[in-house]
């Protein structure tokens, strides 16, 4: 635990120091890059010592003379730990051309002190060993996350993007307020350790709530409204955090609950499974329809997000049902892909912010042609896509392929589990083709064919301390989907930390089936490159001669002449259309002579839709009527509180 301390201390004395220091721009900057990644680097190293050295190792502190703050890392901690440092380590490397605004350079130093205290918080969130410490910092992750979140606050937009993310953060909050209150008001005590003595029905209601509220962070649908705002508001470094890490806190905080709870009810894996379908399925459709690039990301995150669910919920299934190796496969599957989104996902955030800002617009179809000018943002994005699609042999395949193998195992069983394997296979089949055509989508009108824009013809890929994270990136997806073997050791450590009274299973054949998949694919992949360089070697010297593209007809064809992203993604919208309408403007085209014309769409999410329908206005409008209770006057304010007290003490 020394070394996970001395972490946090470098970090946030390092990133207060750039305040003091923060009109010397580029020193701040540097301090800042410099104090998070030494930090993230020494945690990293004990994370991996952790991991691959199984134990318990615990601290505790007194806490306001009344609590204990407690902390314990285990297998399930280390794993999350080895992600959080990962991660926001490259993410502080890309900060540093990213944040390039002089003119921000206060706001600068105050991200970096956020930053590191969102870092600090994650870690201690899954170090956390009782519901007090688990809580505070669950609470100082929130505020630091909300603030990085409005970092450009002058924009309408933004503002509301955090305004949503506080209000739906503190609503997940009070959930698991109510989650902790109830085990302590049955076992008296703040340590999870008392969770396992709770009744049956009292252990449904807590991971009920547990669930919701954990759910609201990770983006589980319909929690997940959020999302879709704070991602593409937030600078695009905290984006790749926020989606690659932070809402995986909200999966670590249900899978502790559960173990923690020790109760192996059908209904637990049942919820998952049925909300990682919806979750994945609405997630995808959702991102086909989208035209900002980040918000297109950030709803992509919860198609994975619905992955994992179906992977834990499968694992969970297959314990309730006895069957150890149904049971590993999907808690295997599951971590898998917290690992790999963490990877891909912090890739191709960090590529569409490096996109915006070369480019100076979020609309995809407004950008185009981009990898003639910006080649390694466009192959390693184009590594993302492929990793996130799930084709081998990058990294998405392993974990989808365990989870897969997990469904399969589950066919076997009879009644609703059956159904629910079976429906859980399909739908991973539906969202990885939608996705592959979700992102075949953004290569083909961001990087492909012509600009179609002023300032996407002007980009340039200036920026290495942008380029090093995302080459790294793209080469973990390539090093994890090539050698899994070692990597799902790190998955099974996190799972034998859930004690489910399992022995050893015989992991190994479906281990080594990815791997030869995997490698094979490689293989396949390494003939095309060889081929594709033979033909670049022997064209060396002689003319290549150019024309424009055929035309149709058209003997003067413009830009304006390509697909666009929402034509490409119109017809898989339309068969969803029940749970995504489209909204379209277009007027009608009329005289001989018709004036100029325009056409917008966009799809609406309908748990935003309905939310705000059924939950929003009533609301505003109940408290709008009690507006009169706000006097302006000290003196009723008092009364209040007098009034208050004078209830609360009937009750106590």
């Amino acid at each position: 635990m020394d070394f996970i301390f001395l972490s946090i201390l470098l970090m946030v004395a390092g990133t207060a120091l750039c305040l003091v220091i923060h009109r010397q721009f580029t020193l701040m900057k540097t301090t800042g890059v410099l104090a998070i990644s030494a930090g993230c680097l020494i945690g990293l190293f004990n994370s991996l010592i952790q991991l691959f050295h199984p134990g318990t190792e615990a601290f505790a502190a007194a806490y306001l003379h009344g609590f204990s703050l407690s902390f314990a890392i285990d297998g399930l901690s280390a794993f999350f730990l080895v992600i959080i440092y990962f991660v926001s380590f490259l993410a502080a490397l890309y900060s540093f051309h990213y944040l390039s605004t002089p003119e921000k350079a206060l706001r600068t130093g105050l991200s970096y002190l956020f930053f590191s205290l969102l870092i600090a918080s994650m870690v201690l969130v899954v170090v956390a060993a009782n519901m007090i410490t688990f809580m505070l910092f669950w609470e100082i992750m929130s505020l630091s996350s909300f603030f990085l979140v409005v970092y450009d606050y002058e924009k309408p937009e933004n503002r509301k993007a955090g305004y949503l993310y506080f209000v739906f953060s503190h609503i997940g909050a009070m959930m698991l307020f109510a989650a902790f209150g109830l085990i302590y008001g049955f076992s008296g005590s703040f340590g999870f350790d008392g969770a396992a003595s709770l009744p049956d029905w009292v252990k449904i209601v807590v991971f009920v709530l547990a669930f919701a509220g954990f759910g609201s962070k990770a983006g589980v649908f319909p929690f997940h409204v959020w999302l879709p705002h704070a991602h593409p508001a937030a600078p695009s470094h905290i984006s790749a955090v926020m989606s690659g890490v932070m809402i995986k806190i909200g999966i670590y905080g249900i899978l502790r609950v559960y173990a923690v709870l020790n109760d192996h009810h059908p209904l637990f894996g049942e919820i998952l499974v049925i909300a990682g379908m919806i979750s994945g399925i609405l997630g995808v459709v959702y991102a086909l329809g989208q035209q900002d690039i980040k918000r297109m990301l950030a709803y992509s995150s919860i198609e994975n997000i619905g992955i994992i669910l179906i992977g834990m919920g499968i694992g969970m299934m297959g314990v309730s049902a006895g069957n150890p190796v149904m049971a590993v496969l999907g808690f295997a599957g599951g971590l898998f892909h917290v690992l790999n989104h963490a990877v891909f996902k912090s890739l191709l955030f960090m590529g569409a912010g490096l996109v915006i800002k070369k480019t100076g617009v979020h609309d995809m179809d407004a950008m185009g042609g981009l990898m003639k000018k910006m080649r390694i943002t466009g192959i390693t994005f184009l590594a993302g896509s492929l990793a996130i699609s799930g084709l081998p042999p990058l990294n998405g395949f392993v974990g989808e392929f365990f989870i897969y193998m997990g469904g399969f195992k589950g066919a076997g069983m009879d009644k609703l589990p059956l159904i629910l394997s079976l429906m859980a296979i399909i739908s991973l089949a539906v969202i990885g083709g939608l996705a592959l055509a979700c992102f075949t989508r953004v290569l083909g009108v961001v990087f492909q064919g012509e600009p179609r824009s002023e300032r996407a013809a002007k980009a340039d890929e200036k920026g290495p301390m942008m380029l090093i994270p995302m080459a790294a990136l793209a080469v973990s997806c390539g090093i994890i989907g090539v050698f899994p073997e070692v990597f799902s050791l790190m998955t099974i450590r996190g799972v034998s930390a859930l004690n489910l009274g399992y022995g050893d299973i015989p992991f190994s054949p479906f281990l080594q089936m990815t791997g030869n998949i995997s490698r094979s694919a490689a293989v396949f992949l390494l003939l095309v490159i060889c081929v594709l360089a033979v033909r670049y070697f022997l064209y060396q010297g002689k003319s290549i001669p150019r024309a424009a593209t055929w035309g149709c007809g058209f003997t003067r064809p413009t830009v304006k002449m390509q697909y666009t992203g929402s034509s490409y993604a119109r017809s898989i919208i339309d068969f969803f259309r029940p749970v995504a309408y489209l909204c379209e403007n277009h007027p009608p085209v009329q005289g001989v002579f018709p004036a100029g014309t325009q056409y917008s769409s966009h799809v609406i999410d309908i748990a935003e839709r309905y939310m705000e329908v059924g939950i929003v206005r009533p609301v505003l409008f109940f408290f709008d009527k009690l507006r009169w209770i706000q006097q302006g006057d000290i003196h009723p304010y008092i009364g209040y509180i007098l009034l208050a007290i004078v209830l609360l003490l009937f009750f106590v």
